[in-house]
Parts: structure tokens; C-alpha cells; sequence
């Protein structure tokens, strides 16, 4: 069995089978829910989540009539056994009965935990390997088929931080291998996608300086420098500027390896922390 929150929300049953429910209020909540597995989640929290700051009066009964079709869609479509509850009443609400990888965005940020930690010890093939198979799970926008408000909102923001934080270790990854040329392509679309995101054109930068390709290498800060004074009117951080300045004047044995090295997350705690804001949120 697994819940979908990447791309459309679907469920797969323990036979394979895989549906997406059509109610667009039982998908929000049971998308809130299964965010957070095993996690009793606040009944204010999920008529928050359906109906806003301002619910009518009779949400919380309206909401009562939700987990009862969603508790009868989930045993219709014998999504596992029949045995095994899995929308449970707890005291100050609800929860799936669910494991966290029978979750795909838990799933995702235990690999990308997972991949963190495998760098910090030096094991980048195994890191690149975690990588691969998290940011294989992203199937296009998270939920891309429920409506969502304040409180999905908060955990969406979460999980795309943490996409791209899975993009920035899998460039990392690829330098610590000296796989320079291989990544250029990516890092071509990622400076495209992600145009103000400064760490991503210093290693597009570096990366091309590395293979060989100092003019390009050179021409790419230009861009850099061109996006940043049109749309905000700043000058690249000063890292790039001395990127440019190590291209300019040094070989490609120069300091170019660790500059602009994205922070590490040194803790799975640290991860515990960037959640809980999300959830805060």
C-alpha cells in the first residue's frame, strides 16, 4: 500500500491496484493526514485546512461526515486488509494508521536524510544513489490534483525546500566524483529553472571552468550578472565574484572544488526542525 502526495494524490492498494478518490474535501484531509503518519492530527486543525480561518458553524459535524466517507471509500476500495484500520479516532482528532514509507513524501525525506548523511561521510556514490531514487518520486507538483489552503500550503512549501535542497546534494555528489561534464546538462536546466538561485550558477560556472570550458565558464557569469542587476538590481554574492576572479587568474588545480559548498545539514534533527516550521506555518 501507498499513499501518492507527489504529483496527483492516488492511493495503491496491497494488490497494486491504483486509484485516485474523487471527493476534493476527503483528499484534502486525508492528505493532511498522511503527512503526518501515526500522528493524531487537531479536528480544528483539519476544518482549518477545508474550510479556513472562518468555517461555518457546522464544520466540525460536516467534518465527522468526511471521515465517515473516507473511512468507507478507503474499506470500498480494499485499499489493504480489511483487518487493518486505518483512519483511527485519537484524542485531539484523527490519524492514518499509516508507516511512514507507505508514504512517498516521507519516503522522500528520509532519502534525502539518508543522502546527507552519506556525504558528511564521505560516500558520494552512495549519497548519488539515495538521490536518484528520491527525486525519482517527483511525478510534477505535489497534490496537483486536490485544492489546497493554509495548512497543505505550509507543508508543500516544506517539501519543495527540500526538493531543491535534493537537487543542491546531487550536484554536490557529482563534483565529489569529478563527474563535471555529466552534471553540466542538468545544471543547465537548473540555473534555467531556477534563475536567481546563486549556489546553482556558481557550480554551472565551475563546472564548465572544470571541463575545460573557461570562455563558457566566463560567459556564464555574465548571464548570472545580467539576471541579477534586470530583476533586482544586485551584483552576484561576493563567493562569485572571487569564482570569477579564480577562473580569471588560476589553473583548474585552483580552489574551485569548494567554493560555494551548499550548508550541510549535519543532523536528521535538522530535518525534524525544517518540518516543524513547515507545520508551524
Amino acid at each position: 500500500m501507498q499513499f501518492h502526495l507527489i504529483g496527483p494524490f492516488r492511493i495503491t492498494t496491497d494488490e497494486g491496484e491504483t486509484f485516485a478518490p474523487k471527493a476534493p474535501k476527503v483528499c484534502q484531509m486525508l492528505a493532511v493526514l498522511a503527512l503526518q503518519p501515526r500522528e493524531p492530527v487537531a479536528a480544528e486543525t483539519l476544518v482549518r485546512e477545508l474550510w479556513g480561518e472562518n468555517p461555518p458553524s457546522g464544520a466540525p459535524r460536516t467534518l465527522q461526515t468526511h471521515v465517515h466517507h473516507a473511512r468507507r471509500m478507503l474499506h470500498d476500495a480494499q485499499v489493504t486488509n480489511e483487518k487493518r484500520k486505518l483512519l483511527l479516532t485519537q484524542a485531539p482528532g484523527y490519524f492514518l494508521d499509516l508507516a511512514r514509507d507507505e508514504v512517498d513524501a516521507c519516503v522522500f525525506e528520509e532519502l534525502v536524510r539518508l543522502a546527507q548523511q552519506e556525504l558528511l561521510q564521505e560516500a558520494p556514490e552512495r549519497a548519488a544513489a539515495h538521490l536518484d531514487r528520491a527525486l525519482g518520486l517527483w511525478r510534477g507538483p505535489m497534490l496537483s490534483n486536490v485544492p489546497v489552503a493554509g495548512v497543505l500550503s505550509g507543508r508543500m512549501a516544506h517539501m519543495e525546500e527540500l526538493r531543491i535542497r535534493a537537487l543542491e546534494l546531487r550536484v554536490e555528489t557529482q563534483f565529489r566524483l569529478g563527474r563535471y561534464r555529466e552534471i553540466l546538462p542538468e545544471l543547465r536546466i537548473l540555473v534555467n529553472d531556477h534563475p536567481l538561485h546563486e549556489w546553482f550558477h556558481g557550480r554551472l560556472i565551475s563546472a564548465l571552468h572544470r571541463a575545460g570550458r573557461r570562455a563558457e565558464a566566463l560567459q556564464a557569469y555574465q548571464n548570472l550578472y545580467s539576471v541579477l542587476r534586470r530583476e533586482l538590481g544586485l551584483s552576484p554574492s561576493e563567493e562569485l565574484q572571487r569564482l570569477q576572479a579564480d577562473i580569471l587568474n588560476a589553473s583548474t588545480d585552483g580552489p574551485l572544488l569548494h567554493r560555494c559548498r551548499p550548508k550541510a545539514l549535519s543532523s536528521p534533527a535538522e530535518f525534524t526542525q525544517l518540518w516543524d516550521s513547515a507545520v508551524a506555518s
